[in-house]
């Protein structure tokens, strides 16, 4: 029976920076992948002449070569930055609202002050109070929160994180409200809430703030090739350290012993032990499914009961016979809503009710290799709850997936009117198809429900079986840079312990 230091349970982007790390830190790995090749969410696929991404819009936390920031130090240490090359894009997103108002927000913090201040002229002492907000409460959570959450002393996190403790904990529609009268600026700067899952009354301020800060002083990016370039360049620097990979090959059960984990049994029938393992799937899964036992450690019993599934999505991908231009484009990102009222829009997610808002992704306005030359790759999206599409008989659901495409088209053509006439290739993905392909509960695409009560600032490290780790969306904020940065920082916390397992043998 084979032997590993560690076993990581499946390559989504979690679960593909452990491996590598733990890898590169020493430690022998194995990562075992169900589908045939790495990336979970971070992945493509091609339909005729076109490839699709398939999840990711904007990378946040890269920073640029003069000014760098936590990502490009996680990708130089996991030795993937000479392998990707990464595409900056020169917009945060356009918000349009049919007759309404329709705003460019660009990648630049004193642009985005500048742009903000010529449209509400009467904020404009508001907008500058917020913008010194979002930066001390987003510097306060990156550099010295997590060292005040340590010290477990109130009158540390006060003194040191004075802004994140008045600002940070709270909803980002209290905060907005409070200092802007404007409904029309809260709606615009509140717009990122469709990359949490949950409207501005039901987000952390502090998760707003950190976005709009690292997009606009860190930029935006996208990757060449797509971001399964990047999940290829994971597995390839894993590889290089001496890792060991199987796809095509699942997990079947996560061994135990004692209260401890031993090994990890493949689909296959296979056995091999390990130490430790870290899972990339779900947490529902991981402890309900894949334990060789169904006793579940008390903690994570009650952590269950509290929790609220995240939102899944709607996804239409498209390849157009037209150009960004021809088309209308003028920002690689745009945010589509009916209405100013976000709250509204979220509502609408768990019914086939036509969608309020919706996002248009246009990949090959700043890459042009993205797509065939005259051609264009575009991502129609909307949130919806997966608990709706489940109730579909399986002899509709084609029916309705298609009928639902349409409103979402019906809404984007109120800015993008021509759409349709250029449509090439087209491929329809609901909260279903999450479910099958990225084998989550409800096809949850954030983890659980991000709400401020249920925040990984709030919540500790989902704990109870001595050498199992949970990674991924699941253990904190969703989305690229979170998931990443939550395999590197788990991978830590693994080694950290099997060093000084280690230590204590020798």
């Amino acid at each position: 029976m084979k032997h590993y230091d560690v076993v990581v349970i499946g390559a989504g982007n979690g679960g593909l920076t452990a491996a590598a790390a733990t890898q590169r830190g020493g430690k022998t790995t194995l990562l075992l992948e169900r589908h045939n090749i790495p990336g979970g969410c971070a992945t493509s696929f091609v339909r005729g002449n076109f490839e699709f991404e398939v999840a990711l819009h904007q990378l946040s936390g890269l920073g640029t070569e003069s000014q760098p920031f936590v990502m490009r130090d996680i990708f130089n240490s996991l030795g993937v930055m000479d392998k990707v090359e990464f595409i900056q894009e020169r917009d945060l997103y356009r918000l349009a609202v049919p007759g309404e108002l329709d705003i460019t927000l660009p990648a630049s913090w004193k642009g985005l002050q500048k742009t903000l201040q010529e449209h509400f002229p009467e904020e404009e002492q508001a907008i500058v109070q917020f913008m010194d907000i979002c930066e001390k409460v987003t510097l306060e959570g990156f550099l010295t929160l997590p060292k005040a959450k340590r010290s477990n002393n109130p009158e540390v996190l006060n003194d040191e994180c004075a802004h994140f403790v008045k600002y940070g904990f709270r909803s980002a529609l209290d905060v907005l409200s409070e200092l802007f009268s404007n409904k029309k600026l809260i709606t615009l700067i509140s717009s990122y809430w469709n990359y949490v899952g949950v409207p501005p009354s039901q987000m952390l301020f502090s998760d707003l703030a950190s976005m709009l800060y690292s997009y606009a002083v860190f930029k935006p990016w996208h990757i060449k090739g797509g971001s399964q370039s990047l999940s290829n360049a994971l597995v390839e620097s894993f590889i290089e350290a001496g890792g060991d990979v199987r796809f095509n090959c699942g997990a079947e059960k996560i061994l135990t012993e004692a209260g401890g984990v031993t090994g990890v049994q493949l689909e296959t029938g296979e056995r091999v032990t390990c130490n430790a393992v870290i899972s990339n799937a779900s947490p529902l899964v991981t402890f309900n499914e894949l334990l060789d036992h169904d006793q579940l450690p008390i903690k994570v019993q009650q952590d269950f009961k509290s929790r609220r599934m995240g939102t899944s999505a709607f996804v239409i991908y498209l390849g157009l016979d037209c150009t960004p231009e021809e088309l209308g484009i003028t920002a690689p990102s745009s945010f589509i809503s009916s209405t100013l009222d976000w709250e509204a829009v979220s509502d609408r997610m768990e019914a086939f009710d036509s969608p309020l808002g919706g996002m248009i992704t246009c990949y090959n306005l700043d890459d042009p290799d993205a797509a065939p030359p005259g051609k264009s790759q575009v991502a129609l999206v909307c949130l919806q709850y997966g608990d709706v599409w489940q109730t579909v008989a399986p002899e509709e659901y084609v029916k309705t997936k298609y009928a639902f495409a349409e409103k979402l088209i019906d809404l984007i053509e109120q800015v993008y009117p021509k759409v349709r006439h250029f449509i090439e290739e087209i491929e329809v993905a609901t909260p279903l198809t999450m479910m099958r392909y990225l084998n989550t509960p409800g096809g949850a695409i954030y983890g659980f429900k991000q709400t401020p009560e249920d925040s990984n600032l709030i919540r500790e490290r989902l704990e109870g079986v001595n050498g199992l780790y949970s990674v991924g969306s699941w253990t904190s904020m969703g989305g690229f840079q979170p998931t990443y940065m939550a395999g590197e920082s788990t991978a830590r916390a693994v080694l950290k312990k099997l060093n000084q397992m280690e230590a204590q043998h020798v």
